[in-house]
């Protein structure tokens, strides 16, 4: 096991030396380069994701302001909470695919991959009681009753599209590590270009109601995963996707437990958004729906960025870990975490000159208008803080980090966090905004400790756990038990 380190420690070295040939302006370039190829369709993705919930609410709005109501709770709340757990679990095969592409080990990735569909197709079926129950589990919140009749019915519609959410995640997560996320952005864009159509056909044209409105949305969650899948099982990625296999169902545990530290590194950090809505129902301010809805979709939207980040620091650290490079890992955070921040101050300046203007995107609503205006600045330093923490934890998954993030989540959120927003809103009275205030806090905590946790990182050793892990897992493509059960 020395023996292995000490030669692991050489590779790395050598690489280095190699890349230290290269003038930094180049290195810089190439980086950039790298991170963009990941970044831009990853970040336009999302993008389209979101539009697909953005235009099902504005038609639905047109339907009535009870099916508005409920559509908007069951997806921000329930919806969102269990996709954010299988994000959270999906984002294991982040880990394990970056750095086996990295290491070489090509046809890993479609038994990761087939592992992972395993697990959070288990994890989903876990998760259909909240959906079949909603309505008395609504009504036991305290939600209106005929709100939460609506709010059951259209949680029924959402089962499809939770279910999408785990063709959509692990083919984006297998198809990133490769770099081939391309595909993805033209397949969003298709599928937002339909759903508009369809959206305005059966819900302003026929007026089929809320069974026209989520059936658009389903196919336009279904139709990037069905494009995504004959990618990747026809032909599209022939070195990492060798058929059906018989592995999927071996060394199941591990991918259990790697999963579990991923979802609750992610999941732990959206609760207190869920925390949030909660807080803002029982604070019963007027007006204070429109401004929520206002402040979500600023903040949805450019949270979308973020995440485009996050999947590209995640794939390059990953990447480089497995293929070694200590030093290229390192150079692609710096990169990352830079350009993402230098992005965030863009944003952040954009956001505190123009203040209440923003609101008038939403609303022409004074009253809404003057309250977005008054938190702005609030408003500007989230999307700071999400410019380099989310970026931070896309670099704990590709290192395989999941556990310590999510320690750190609970301690930052849930023992600094939380208690602040809730003596700030409610000790001193200053409810919305000492809430928030609060997150944001949390979120400052949360942010230092990844940077000094990065910082302070032996990256050599880093590359010794990675080659580790994948060797650990490593099945040769020639043995009996790894033909495939169906060829692609």
């Amino acid at each position: 096991m020395a023996g292995e380190e000490i030669n692991q420690k050489l590779l790395t070295k050598t690489v280095e030396a190699e890349g230290e040939e290269v003038p930094l302006k180049s290195k810089i370039w190439t980086e950039t380069k790298k991170m963009w190829v990941v970044a831009a369709p990853a970040t336009f993705t999302r993008f389209s994701t979101f539009g697909i919930n953005v235009v099902s609410q504005a038609f639905i709005g047109h339907i009535g302001s009870t099916e508005l109501a409920a559509y908007s709770l069951v997806f921000t709340v329930l919806l969102r909470f269990a996709n954010g757990v299988l994000l959270g679990m999906a984002s294991a095969l982040e880990t394990l695919c970056g750095q086996s592409f990295g290491a070489k080990q090509y046809h890993m990735l479609g038994v990761y991959l087939q592992r992972s569909w395993i697990v959070l197709i288990m994890c989903a079926i876990l998760m259909l009681p909240i959906f079949v129950f909603t309505t008395p589990l609504l009504e036991l919140l305290g939600q209106e009753a005929y709100i939460a009749e609506v709010g059951g019915t259209i949680s029924l519609w959402l089962i499809p599209v939770m279910f999408s959410s785990i063709a959509s995640y692990t083919c984006q997560m297998f198809l990133q590590a490769q770099s081939k996320n391309v595909l993805i952005a033209y397949l969003a864009a298709a599928s937002m270009t339909i759903h508009l159509f369809l959206s305005w056909l059966w819900t302003i044209k026929y007026r089929y109601g809320i069974p026209g409105a989520m059936i658009s949305t389903i196919l336009a969650y279904w139709i990037p995963n069905i494009g995504q899948l004959f990618f990747v099982t026809c032909g599209g990625c022939r070195e990492t996707w060798k058929g059906f296999s018989f592995l999927a169902f071996k060394d199941l545990w591990p991918v259990v437990k790697l999963s579990v530290s991923s979802g609750a590194m992610l999941w732990i950090s959206a609760l207190p958004y869920f925390f949030g809505v909660c807080v803002y129902a029982w604070l019963e301010m007027a007006l204070l729906n429109w401004f929520f809805g206002c402040s979500l979709n600023i903040n949805g939207w450019e949270m979308m960025i973020s995440l485009g980040f996050l999947a590209a620091a995640s794939v390059r650290v990953s990447n480089e870990l497995g293929r070694g490079n200590a030093k290229g890992a390192k150079f692609a955070i710096l990169v990352t975490v830079a350009t993402s921040f230098l992005l965030g101050v863009l944003l952040f300046l954009v956001f505190l000159f123009l203040r209440g203007k923003i609101a008038y995107l939403f609303t022409e609503n004074l009253e809404v208008v003057h309250a977005v205006s008054d938190l702005s600045p609030l408003l500007a330093c989230s999307i700071l803080l999400n410019s380099i923490q989310p970026v931070l934890s896309g670099v704990a998954l590709g290192a395989g980090w999941q556990s310590i993030v999510a320690y750190v989540n609970i301690a930052c959120y849930y023992l600094v966090g939380i208690p602040v927003g809730v003596v700030l809103g409610y000790v001193f009275g200053m409810q919305v905004k000492g809430v928030w205030i609060g997150m944001l806090f949390g979120t400052f905590i949360q942010t230092i400790i990844l940077v000094v946790i990065t910082y302070r990182t032996d990256w050599d050793k880093q590359v010794v756990l990675a080659r580790n892990r994948v060797n650990r897992w490593y099945k040769p493509a020639a043995e009996p038990e790894e033909q495939s059960l169906l060829s692609s």
